[in-house]
């Protein structure tokens, strides 16, 4: 190794601060490098559990209505089957 040879050490450390400044520019080219973006980010986080939350919700009470509606259907189907057959009093 020649004097002007960096350690290991010393690389390491360049790359450490050559990955944070291109982070910090990938950031910034997002708009994304302001004191309020961790805030954002959790806050969309947030957002998505929402939203996940909701689709669920929409397809069980969908499924929930369906069911309900045919059940509805062959009660209602039993009660005129029996009325027209004298079923009744």
């Amino acid at each position: 190794m020649t004097p002007h040879d960096p350690t290991e050490t010393e690389l390491e450390a360049m790359l450490a601060r050559a990955a944070e400044q291109g982070a910090k520019r990938a950031l910034a080219d997002l708009g994304l490098d302001s004191e309020d973006t961790a805030l954002d980010i959790h806050d969309l986080c947030c957002l998505l559990d929402v939203i996940r939350l909701v689709r669920r919700t929409v397809l069980q009470t969908t499924v929930r209505l369906i069911t309900t509606g045919i059940l509805l259907a062959l009660l209602a189907g039993i009660v005129l089957k029996l009325r027209i057959f004298g079923g009744g009093p």
